[in-house]
């Protein structure tokens, strides 16, 4: 599409710079022919009106282009879309079938009638941190299952109650941070009842006015949060619904200081028991933007949390005031900057019988070591359960203080600055001030000795579960004490890497995870739940010491495989996660995991967090998908039926080689290659030494040497023969010997008979003589039949023979005297050389 815009950007700008030039070419001045003047002026303009149409086609085309629909297809196997921050202008195409599509962070600017149609089982759409200025009235009509709507911090002016006409299922709404300035008058929900409706946040620092029935048709809320900083109007009743709202947080902002009248209307419908009250984003440094306070007493609210806020000991101190006799339960800071040094003494004769809980978080204390301590508090402290004081750089509670504790069952003290030291001072060195205690916190502090927390809290007779996780423990005692009635205890990420008796029996559930353990082999017997992950296992811990396990967490150490035995051996195992390990695929544990793991017990993090590590071919894919050669999975048996099957094969070769006489056929083929390796030898050129070279079996001896040879050797002219038993060359290969022999021999004269047959060096011979007859196309080879033999009696791997048979005349040793001279004369004429 860049090219062809690119295309047409060039034929624009050519038409545009050459257009003045066609108007000079084609002015009536110029074209001022004789005739045809008015036909040339009409043919100008209806070119120039062509060029304009064709020019506005061109552009509206590549309007269209630039704006088609990209495509996303980033989706995983739970139809979730991630499309955010792709730099997109327009909604994406995404698959059909889509649940949850996520276009945040882009550069919408409008979501049109047709965008979203297709997407009818939509669950969940964020279309956050976009510029969204225009949305289709229809745009989400066919929507009926979506849950989830997100359209906050965009460029929305206006918010249309009709988008939300046909979301029967809605459950999640967002939209704030856009720039409307009034909501209300209208209802936000035109459709009767939407039960379906929980959460509903808005507004934004633009808004000016809210008014009645915005939230009109809604019947209940469990969370509403409303933002605003320049409001001016608000009518009252407007968040006001059916039911109580659950939870609320309103974030005012400077309202607290410039309207407390307005801020006090709102604080007025939003308070009630049965709501959780969260105001957000204030300054409550002098009185007057505390008295807005007093709806919240009235609106009897048992709970409240104040985030984000500045406030000086003056603060404190009205705030307590205001809600003097208020049946608050629960107060809650979060994100407090105190420009103090504790001096509340004016507030201890507020009344709060019912304030049980309070949870500060994240408080900074500005000239904190002038800070004077908590007792000035003790008319509040000695009424609390629970206390939680999270990341407020505490680094001791006075004894004297701790004394007011004494009620206090929940002790969260995480994320400060606790050492050995300043906890045996804040435990008061072991005494058992808070008898009541039975949860204790102090993760995340810099405490060292695991033998002194365990005599500091020894006296705690109700404590039932202690966090000491986070911590610089490095090593773990072999003797410690603990209250028999503690049952949790968390030992995470403390730097263990070895475990000792230390530990109490008593425990029902442990967390070691984060550690450096290798291995675990103490005896709990009443454990219940344990946490491994993020060790160094290599195997599970020994079963048979937690009778009483059920919950086994153990992912992310180095397990290569485990079996049945290791699990049967758990006797009350029911959960297990051992995912995310270095598993060895092997195929045991493939079958066993396959076939047998569900049966015994139940794997919380699912079948896909167990993947192959190795062998290197099935790396990354999960053990359901593991798949194993049959050669892999039966190694020995494979192997010892492969060697049965070889060895087989060689016995049947063998056997067949020797049947076919294969042996044989090599050792001519090898015969045959050693005479092609010898030069050429010409008869002509060369210096034949003897008339013919016998080849004879060693059982034909008796006759070759008394009768053959005299008879020849002694005739006139004596024949020379050369015989292997006379003249072959001691020491030297006999291959070479026959092969020089019969090179050096006019003929080569064979003494057949059943012997010969029999006789390797004899079929040797027979051979090498024949390669010479084929190659250098003489009659060399003279057969001498010493007894009959039935051609068809040769076997025929004896090819050669037969052939020189079938194709050559042969003598006949005659058994009749009287026809012997006639055979030694035809011998004779057989090896007279021609040169003579």
């Amino acid at each position: 599409m860049f090219v062809c815009f690119f295309f047409f950007f060039f034929f624009f700008v050519f038409a545009a710079s050459i257009l003045p030039v066609m108007q000079i070419l084609f002015h009536p001045d110029v074209l001022s022919f004789s005739t045809g003047t008015t036909r040339i002026r009409h043919d100008s303009n209806q070119m120039k009106v062509s060029l304009s149409i064709f020019l506005s086609f061109s552009l509206t085309w590549i309007h269209t282009q630039t704006s088609e629909r990209p495509n996303c297809y980033e989706c995983d196997e739970d139809h979730f879309c991630n499309c955010s921050a792709k730099n997109l202008h327009r909604v994406p195409i995404v698959p059909a079938n889509v649940l949850s599509l996520d276009v945040s962070f882009n550069e919408i600017e409008s979501i049109t009638q047709k965008d979203l149609t297709v997407y009818t089982e939509l669950r969940t759409l964020k279309l956050q941190n976009n510029k969204l200025s225009m949305i289709h009235n229809t745009a989400f009509n066919s929507q009926s299952k979506l849950e989830e709507l997100d359209l906050s911090f965009n460029k929305l002016e206006n918010i249309s109650s009709l988008w939300f006409s046909k979301l029967q299922s809605l459950k999640h709404l967002n939209i704030l941070g856009n720039q409307y300035t009034t909501l209300g008058s209208v209802a936000l929900f035109q459709f009767a009842d939407n039960p379906a409706l929980r959460t509903l946040k808005f507004g934004n620092p633009l808004i000016k006015d809210v008014k009645r029935n915005m939230l009109g048709k809604i019947r209940q809320l469990d969370e509403l949060t409303f933002v605003c900083r320049n409001l001016t109007s608000y009518e009252n009743g407007s968040f006001q619904t059916a039911h109580p709202i659950r939870a609320v947080s309103v974030s005012l902002q400077e309202l607290f200081q410039d309207d407390p009248e307005l801020v006090s209307k709102i604080l007025r419908d939003v308070s009630h028991p049965e709501t959780s009250l969260t105001i957000r984003d204030v300054s409550l440094e002098t009185r007057e933007p505390i008295q807005a306070f007093k709806e919240v007493r009235k609106g009897c609210t048992r709970r409240l949390t104040i985030q984000n806020v500045s406030t000086t000991d003056e603060g404190v101190t009205h705030f307590l005031e205001v809600l003097d006799g208020s049946p608050m339960s629960y107060i809650g800071l979060e994100d407090i900057h105190l420009r103090g040094r504790g001096w509340w003494q004016r507030a201890q004769w507020s009344h709060y019988e019912n304030l049980h809980t309070t949870f500060i978080r994240n408080l900074e204390i500005q000239g904190f070591f002038t800070f004077s301590s908590m007792i000035q508090l003790a008319f509040l402290l000695k009424r609390l359960n629970n206390i939680s004081v999270i990341n407020g750089t505490v680094f001791v509670i006075p004894c004297n203080t701790t004394y007011f504790l004494r009620k206090v069952e929940y002790l969260d003290l995480s994320q400060n600055l606790l050492s050995d030291i300043t906890m045996q001072e804040s435990l008061c060195n072991g005494h058992c001030i808070m008898r009541n205690l039975n949860t204790l916190n102090v993760s995340h502090n810099s405490l060292k000795s695991l033998h002194l927390m365990s005599r500091l809290v020894t006296c705690l007779h109700r404590l039932t579960s202690l966090d000491v996780s986070h911590n610089n423990f490095l090593k773990m005692p072999q003797i410690c004490n603990w209250p028999a009635s503690l049952r949790f205890m968390n030992l995470s990420a403390t730097k263990l890497h070895r475990i000792t008796p230390c530990l109490p029996l008593s425990l029902t559930v442990l967390d070691l995870s984060q550690n450096y353990l290798t291995e675990f082999h103490h005896h709990l017997p009443n454990l219940m739940e344990l946490w491994l992950t993020g060790n160094r296992f290599i195997s599970l811990p020994e079963g048979g010491r937690f009778p009483s396990l059920r919950i086994l967490l153990i992912q992310s150490n180095t397990l290569n495989v485990f079996n049945k035995s290791d699990l049967m051996a758990f006797q009350s195992l029911q959960f297990l996660e051992a995912g995310q390990n270095n598993f060895v695929c092997s195929c045991d544990f493939v079958e066993f995991f396959k076939g047998h793991i569900d049966q015994l017990i139940t794997l919380r993090d699912g079948h896909r967090s167990y993947v192959c590590d190795s062998p290197f071919t099935l790396r990354g894919r999960t053990v359901d998908n593991a798949q194993l050669s049959v050669f892999e999975c039966h190694m020995i048996l494979s192997v010892s039926i492969l060697c049965s099957v070889i060895v087989l094969v060689l016995i049947t070769i063998g056997v067949t080689c020797y049947k076919l006489h294969v042996l044989w056929y090599l050792q001519m083929t090898m015969a045959w290659l050693k005479a092609k390796g010898k030069p050429a030898v010409h008869r002509e050129d060369a210096v034949l030494r003897y008339d013919a070279f016998v080849s004879y079996s060693q059982h034909d001896a008796e006759w070759v040497e008394e009768i053959l040879v005299p008879e020849l050797e002694s005739a006139e002219p004596p024949v020379a023969l050369c015989l292997h038993m006379r003249d072959f060359l001691p020491g030297r290969w006999i291959v070479d010997n026959i092969i020089e022999s019969i090179e050096s021999s006019y003929r080569t004269l064979f003494v057949l008979s059943e012997n010969f047959v029999t006789s390797e060096w004899c079929r040797y011979e027979l051979n090498f003589s024949h390669f010479r007859i084929m190659d250098e196309h003489n009659d060399s080879a003279v057969l001498i039949l010493l007894e009959p033999i039935a051609k068809e009696t040769i076997p025929k791997r004896f090819c050669k023979l037969r052939k020189i048979m079938n194709s050559r005349t042969y003598l006949e040793w005659p058994q009749d005297e009287e026809r012997r001279e006639e055979f030694w004369h035809n011998l004779r004429a057989v090896l007279k050389r021609e040169d003579d």
